[in-house]
């Protein structure tokens, strides 16, 4: 989970490069700052999703999304932008402030960067759900913002890529595949949020491999069924969970 530090040349006699030594260590510094967060913050996401059983898991994102999303979020604006870390660190006093003018500036068209960006899908997820106070609101909510931007681009793409397929075979079983895929590589804390048997149900469709032009499954060992049967089974809720992720869609104003 931590970063590999930049390394350090040597510094020389010259104003320039001594220059270059101040803002590569603090650089380093920032790097092995955040690095150190971050291991902390898996340790205590581990601890928590041994503890907890599916259920709790999937109630305490909920709660804690709410802190960062939502009304919750809005009804205490003012306080979470008065917010600093309990620290004199001025790496970890700077990052907080960038935060909250990321979130601000860009609800309102601007261009702030988030100091989250370069994270990992992983690593963004470890600091949206960690409540230890060891971010601010803002911070997990610009770690929320770019984890969620990056899921509606792959979701865009992935929607794309099933009428591709659908358009050229009948089919959508290799869409199906990369939903799962996708269900797969999310934290436990995350796949809490979905239904019980979500992995299940994806992958039943796709060893029905079924062609939605012919209404026929051409999965191996599957007996024909009509695609009008299909849609009994599946039910409006479990086809709307194929398309809908659990993001909170009711707060995006970032």
């Amino acid at each position: 989970m931590a970063y590999k530090a930049a390394s350090m040349t040597g510094a020389s006699g010259t104003s320039e490069n001594k220059s270059e030594s101040r803002t590569e260590s603090s650089s380093t510094q920032t790097i092995s700052t955040l690095a150190r967060q971050l291991a902390d913050s898996a340790s205590r996401a581990a601890e928590r999703d041994k503890t907890l059983t599916r259920s709790e898991l999937g109630n305490k994102a909920k709660n804690l999304l709410s802190q960062i999303s939502g009304d919750s979020y809005q009804a205490n604006k003012e306080k979470h932008d008065r917010e600093i870390p309990n620290t004199s660190d001025p790496e970890l006093l700077a990052r907080a402030k960038q935060a909250t003018e990321f979130v601000n500036r860009n609800s309102n068209g601007g261009s702030e960067k988030n100091p989250f960006a370069s994270l990992s899908n992983d690593q963004l997820s470890i600091i949206i759900y960690d409540d230890s106070r060891a971010y601010t609101i803002n911070e997990r909510r610009a770690a929320w913002s770019e984890a969620y931007d990056r899921d509606e681009a792959w979701r865009e793409k992935v929607c794309a890529q099933a009428m591709d397929e659908y358009n050229r075979t009948g089919k959508m079983t290799n869409f199906f595949k990369s939903v799962l895929d996708y269900f797969n590589e999310l934290p436990a804390i995350e796949q809490a949020q979905y239904p019980n048997d979500y992995a299940s149900d994806l992958q039943s469709k796709i060893d029905l491999d079924f062609n939605y032009r012919t209404h026929r499954a051409e999965g191996k060992g599957k007996d024909p069924m009509s695609l009008i049967e299909m849609l009994f089974v599946q039910g409006p809720q479990q086809t709307d969970a194929l398309w809908q992720g659990p993001k909170n869609t009711a707060d995006r104003e970032v």
